[in-house]
Protein backbone atom coordinates (compact mmCIF):
# COMPACT_ATOMS: atom_id res chain seq x y z
CA UNK A 1 0.00 0.00 0.00
CA UNK A 2 1.11 3.38 -0.80
CA UNK A 3 2.35 5.83 2.29
CA UNK A 4 2.25 3.02 4.83
CA UNK A 5 3.28 3.84 8.05
CA UNK A 6 4.34 0.68 8.94
CA UNK A 7 5.63 -1.47 6.29
CA UNK A 8 6.79 -5.23 6.60
CA UNK A 9 8.61 -6.84 3.48
CA UNK A 10 9.93 -10.43 3.73
CA UNK A 11 10.18 -10.49 6.98
CA UNK A 12 12.29 -13.90 7.74
CA UNK A 13 12.83 -15.21 11.66
CA UNK A 14 14.30 -18.54 13.07
CA UNK A 15 14.45 -20.30 15.91
CA UNK A 16 17.43 -21.90 17.25
CA UNK A 17 16.74 -24.42 20.48
CA UNK A 18 18.17 -27.71 21.59
CA UNK A 19 20.81 -27.37 18.84
CA UNK A 20 17.98 -27.23 16.10
CA UNK A 21 16.95 -24.59 13.90
CA UNK A 22 13.55 -24.11 12.66
CA UNK A 23 12.17 -21.19 10.43
CA UNK A 24 9.24 -19.39 12.09
CA UNK A 25 8.50 -16.27 9.63
CA UNK A 26 9.07 -17.36 6.00
CA UNK A 27 8.96 -13.82 4.20
CA UNK A 28 5.93 -12.15 5.66
CA UNK A 29 4.97 -8.81 4.24
CA UNK A 30 1.93 -6.56 5.32
CA UNK A 31 1.81 -2.90 5.07
CA UNK A 32 -0.43 -0.64 7.93
CA UNK A 33 -1.15 2.89 6.33
CA UNK A 34 -1.89 5.99 8.69
CA UNK A 35 -5.25 5.85 10.02
CA UNK A 36 -6.56 2.26 9.15
CA UNK A 37 -6.93 -0.98 10.72
CA UNK A 38 -5.43 -3.88 10.09
CA UNK A 39 -5.95 -7.38 11.11
CA UNK A 40 -3.82 -10.01 11.29
CA UNK A 41 -5.49 -13.56 11.60
CA UNK A 42 -4.09 -17.28 11.45
CA UNK A 43 -4.52 -19.97 14.18
CA UNK A 44 -2.28 -20.42 17.37
CA UNK A 45 1.28 -21.22 16.04
CA UNK A 46 0.61 -18.90 12.69
CA UNK A 47 3.38 -16.25 13.35
CA UNK A 48 0.94 -13.34 14.22
CA UNK A 49 3.29 -13.24 17.71
CA UNK A 50 6.32 -13.48 16.39
CA UNK A 51 5.36 -11.22 13.50
CA UNK A 52 4.53 -8.15 15.91
CA UNK A 53 7.12 -8.88 18.60
CA UNK A 54 9.37 -9.17 15.54
CA UNK A 55 8.21 -5.09 14.82
CA UNK A 56 8.56 -3.77 17.97
CA UNK A 57 12.13 -5.52 18.59
CA UNK A 58 10.87 -7.54 21.23
CA UNK A 59 12.55 -11.12 20.30
CA UNK A 60 14.54 -12.44 22.72
CA UNK A 61 18.29 -13.23 20.74
CA UNK A 62 18.85 -16.21 21.43
CA UNK A 63 16.97 -17.81 20.65
CA UNK A 64 15.29 -16.03 18.52
CA UNK A 65 16.81 -14.10 15.45
CA UNK A 66 15.96 -12.03 11.83
CA UNK A 67 17.22 -13.92 9.06
CA UNK A 68 16.03 -11.58 6.45
CA UNK A 69 13.73 -8.92 5.40
CA UNK A 70 13.12 -4.99 6.18
CA UNK A 71 10.72 -3.22 8.78
CA UNK A 72 9.91 0.09 7.91
CA UNK A 73 8.06 2.76 9.94
CA UNK A 74 7.36 5.74 9.01
CA UNK A 75 9.85 5.14 5.78
CA UNK A 76 12.83 4.21 8.22
CA UNK A 77 14.04 0.61 8.43
CA UNK A 78 13.95 -0.26 12.49
CA UNK A 79 16.40 -3.33 11.68
CA UNK A 80 19.68 -0.86 10.68
CA UNK A 81 18.33 1.59 13.24
CA UNK A 82 20.63 2.43 16.42
CA UNK A 83 19.34 -0.03 18.97
CA UNK A 84 18.88 3.79 21.16
CA UNK A 85 16.77 5.13 18.50
CA UNK A 86 14.25 2.23 17.89
CA UNK A 87 13.87 2.26 21.63
CA UNK A 88 12.95 6.06 21.38
CA UNK A 89 10.06 4.66 19.00
CA UNK A 90 9.01 1.84 20.90
CA UNK A 91 6.47 3.12 23.79
CA UNK A 92 6.26 6.18 22.14
CA UNK A 93 5.60 6.23 18.51
CA UNK A 94 4.76 3.02 18.49
CA UNK A 95 2.68 1.25 21.27
CA UNK A 96 1.72 -2.11 21.63
CA UNK A 97 -2.08 -3.72 24.18
CA UNK A 98 -0.44 -6.89 25.47
CA UNK A 99 -2.59 -9.85 25.29
CA UNK A 100 -3.30 -10.54 29.04
CA UNK A 101 -3.62 -8.16 31.55
CA UNK A 102 -3.30 -10.06 34.75
CA UNK A 103 0.48 -10.89 33.77
CA UNK A 104 1.60 -7.73 32.34
CA UNK A 105 0.48 -5.45 35.01
CA UNK A 106 2.71 -5.72 38.66
CA UNK A 107 0.46 -7.13 41.48
CA UNK A 108 2.70 -5.58 43.94
CA UNK A 109 1.74 -1.80 42.55
CA UNK A 110 -0.66 0.74 42.18
CA UNK A 111 -1.97 1.44 38.65
CA UNK A 112 -0.69 4.92 39.44
CA UNK A 113 2.71 3.97 40.10
CA UNK A 114 2.62 2.05 37.04
CA UNK A 115 1.30 4.05 34.65
CA UNK A 116 3.33 7.12 36.34
CA UNK A 117 6.53 4.82 35.22
CA UNK A 118 5.75 4.31 31.70
CA UNK A 119 5.09 8.20 31.66
CA UNK A 120 8.37 9.46 32.43
CA UNK A 121 10.52 6.78 30.97
CA UNK A 122 8.77 7.94 27.53
CA UNK A 123 8.87 11.62 28.54
CA UNK A 124 12.61 11.35 29.37
CA UNK A 125 12.82 9.49 24.95
CA UNK A 126 10.40 12.25 24.38
CA UNK A 127 13.03 15.41 25.47
CA UNK A 128 9.86 16.04 27.99
CA UNK A 129 9.99 17.18 31.69
CA UNK A 130 6.87 16.80 33.56
CA UNK A 131 6.46 17.01 37.72
CA UNK A 132 5.07 14.38 39.49
CA UNK A 133 1.66 16.09 40.20
CA UNK A 134 2.03 16.75 36.46
CA UNK A 135 2.19 13.05 35.24
CA UNK A 136 -0.78 12.07 37.98
CA UNK A 137 -3.40 14.47 36.24
CA UNK A 138 -2.61 12.87 32.99
CA UNK A 139 -2.70 9.39 34.03
CA UNK A 140 -5.95 10.45 35.31
CA UNK A 141 -6.67 11.62 31.83
CA UNK A 142 -5.88 8.84 29.92
CA UNK A 143 -7.92 6.41 32.23
CA UNK A 144 -10.74 8.59 31.58
CA UNK A 145 -9.93 8.84 27.73
CA UNK A 146 -10.56 4.58 28.39
CA UNK A 147 -13.60 5.31 29.86
CA UNK A 148 -13.16 4.48 33.39
CA UNK A 149 -15.61 5.95 35.21
CA UNK A 150 -13.97 6.78 38.67
CA UNK A 151 -10.08 7.60 37.10
CA UNK A 152 -9.16 8.68 40.48
CA UNK A 153 -9.98 5.33 42.37
CA UNK A 154 -8.63 2.98 39.49
CA UNK A 155 -5.18 4.51 39.93
CA UNK A 156 -4.97 4.28 43.13
CA UNK A 157 -6.14 0.81 43.19
CA UNK A 158 -4.02 -2.64 42.51
CA UNK A 159 -4.69 -5.13 39.69
CA UNK A 160 -6.33 -7.60 41.87
CA UNK A 161 -8.90 -5.01 42.98
CA UNK A 162 -10.15 -4.79 39.29
CA UNK A 163 -11.90 -6.71 36.94
CA UNK A 164 -10.71 -8.22 34.12
CA UNK A 165 -12.37 -5.59 31.65
CA UNK A 166 -11.15 -2.42 33.99
CA UNK A 167 -7.57 -4.22 33.82
CA UNK A 168 -7.40 -4.56 30.10
CA UNK A 169 -8.97 -0.81 29.77
CA UNK A 170 -5.58 0.00 31.89
CA UNK A 171 -3.68 -1.80 29.69
CA UNK A 172 -5.36 0.72 26.92
CA UNK A 173 -4.97 3.40 28.81
CA UNK A 174 -0.90 2.46 28.97
CA UNK A 175 -0.67 2.29 25.10
CA UNK A 176 -2.02 5.57 24.95
CA UNK A 177 0.18 8.07 27.67
CA UNK A 178 2.12 8.79 25.10
CA UNK A 179 -0.03 9.44 22.03
CA UNK A 180 1.09 7.09 19.64
CA UNK A 181 0.60 7.04 15.97
CA UNK A 182 0.80 3.32 15.56
CA UNK A 183 -1.14 0.79 18.04
CA UNK A 184 -0.53 -2.99 17.67
CA UNK A 185 -3.41 -4.81 19.58
CA UNK A 186 -2.57 -8.47 20.79
CA UNK A 187 -5.42 -10.69 21.21
CA UNK A 188 -6.96 -8.02 23.20
CA UNK A 189 -10.15 -9.13 25.30
CA UNK A 190 -9.72 -13.28 24.81
CA UNK A 191 -9.58 -14.13 28.61
CA UNK A 192 -12.95 -11.66 28.63
CA UNK A 193 -16.45 -13.47 28.95
CA UNK A 194 -17.77 -12.27 25.21
CA UNK A 195 -19.79 -9.01 26.66
CA UNK A 196 -16.92 -7.69 28.36
CA UNK A 197 -14.91 -8.30 24.94
CA UNK A 198 -16.78 -6.64 22.58
CA UNK A 199 -16.55 -3.24 25.22
CA UNK A 200 -13.43 -3.47 25.21
CA UNK A 201 -13.00 -4.33 21.24
CA UNK A 202 -15.64 -1.87 20.58
CA UNK A 203 -13.46 1.14 22.85
CA UNK A 204 -10.23 0.01 20.64
CA UNK A 205 -12.21 0.71 17.47
CA UNK A 206 -13.73 4.35 18.87
CA UNK A 207 -10.16 5.77 20.20
CA UNK A 208 -8.56 4.91 16.62
CA UNK A 209 -11.45 6.47 15.15
CA UNK A 210 -11.09 9.43 17.49
CA UNK A 211 -7.14 9.69 17.23
CA UNK A 212 -6.29 9.05 14.06
CA UNK A 213 -4.56 6.18 14.82
CA UNK A 214 -3.08 3.10 12.77
CA UNK A 215 -4.71 -0.58 14.68
CA UNK A 216 -3.06 -3.72 13.96
CA UNK A 217 -5.22 -6.24 15.29
CA UNK A 218 -3.20 -9.60 15.81
CA UNK A 219 -6.13 -12.24 16.30
CA UNK A 220 -7.45 -15.74 15.90
CA UNK A 221 -10.96 -14.38 16.13
CA UNK A 222 -12.93 -14.08 12.66
CA UNK A 223 -15.76 -12.06 14.47
CA UNK A 224 -12.95 -9.72 15.21
CA UNK A 225 -11.61 -9.05 12.39
CA UNK A 226 -15.07 -8.60 10.52
CA UNK A 227 -15.63 -6.08 13.42
CA UNK A 228 -12.47 -4.44 13.92
CA UNK A 229 -10.77 -3.95 10.53
CA UNK A 230 -10.91 -2.38 7.05
CA UNK A 231 -8.14 -4.90 5.65
CA UNK A 232 -6.98 -8.46 6.39
CA UNK A 233 -3.87 -10.22 5.95
CA UNK A 234 -4.34 -14.17 6.76
CA UNK A 235 -0.96 -16.47 8.56
CA UNK A 236 -0.80 -20.19 8.09
CA UNK A 237 2.58 -21.69 9.31
CA UNK A 238 4.82 -18.44 8.92
CA UNK A 239 3.38 -17.36 5.27
CA UNK A 240 1.15 -14.76 4.68
CA UNK A 241 -1.37 -16.99 2.26
CA UNK A 242 -3.94 -14.14 1.35
CA UNK A 243 -4.47 -10.43 1.90
CA UNK A 244 -7.57 -8.86 1.02
CA UNK A 245 -10.29 -5.82 2.12
CA UNK A 246 -11.93 -7.11 4.80
CA UNK A 247 -15.99 -7.57 3.30
CA UNK A 248 -14.05 -9.32 0.17
CA UNK A 249 -12.53 -11.73 1.89
CA UNK A 250 -15.58 -12.92 4.04
CA UNK A 251 -17.53 -12.97 0.85
CA UNK A 252 -15.26 -14.96 -1.48
CA UNK A 253 -11.99 -16.52 0.24
CA UNK A 254 -9.60 -17.77 -2.43
CA UNK A 255 -6.88 -19.74 -0.14
CA UNK A 256 -7.98 -22.80 1.06
CA UNK A 257 -6.85 -22.05 4.14
CA UNK A 258 -8.73 -18.98 4.64
CA UNK A 259 -12.03 -20.83 3.86
CA UNK A 260 -11.01 -23.64 6.25
CA UNK A 261 -10.11 -20.56 9.01
CA UNK A 262 -14.36 -19.37 8.22
CA UNK A 263 -16.09 -22.67 8.17
CA UNK A 264 -14.61 -23.28 11.22
CA UNK A 265 -16.59 -20.43 12.70
CA UNK A 266 -19.01 -22.26 15.16
CA UNK A 267 -22.86 -21.96 12.92
CA UNK A 268 -26.26 -20.98 15.04
CA UNK A 269 -27.88 -21.93 11.89
CA UNK A 270 -27.82 -23.60 8.69
CA UNK A 271 -25.81 -21.18 7.25
CA UNK A 272 -22.76 -18.90 8.14
CA UNK A 273 -22.68 -15.52 9.90
CA UNK A 274 -20.33 -14.38 7.09
CA UNK A 275 -22.22 -14.56 4.25
CA UNK A 276 -21.16 -16.96 0.97
CA UNK A 277 -17.65 -17.74 2.67
CA UNK A 278 -19.40 -20.40 4.00
CA UNK A 279 -20.56 -21.90 1.01
CA UNK A 280 -17.42 -21.63 -0.93
CA UNK A 281 -15.69 -23.24 2.35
Amino acid sequence: MANALLSVRNLSVQFTTYGQTNPVLKGVSLDVPARSQIALVGESGSGKTVTMRAIMGLLRSPPAKVTGGEIFYDGRDLLTMPDRERLKLRGTAMSMVFQDPMSSLNPVFTIADQMGTILKYADRRLGRSRNGRERMARVHEVLGQVRMRDPERVARSYPIMLSGGMRQRVLIAMALLSEPRLLIADEPGTALDVTTQAQILKLLKDLVEERGLALLMITHNLGVVRETSNYVYVMNKGVVVEHRPTAELFEAPRDDYTKALIAAVPRLTGGTSFGKAGAAA
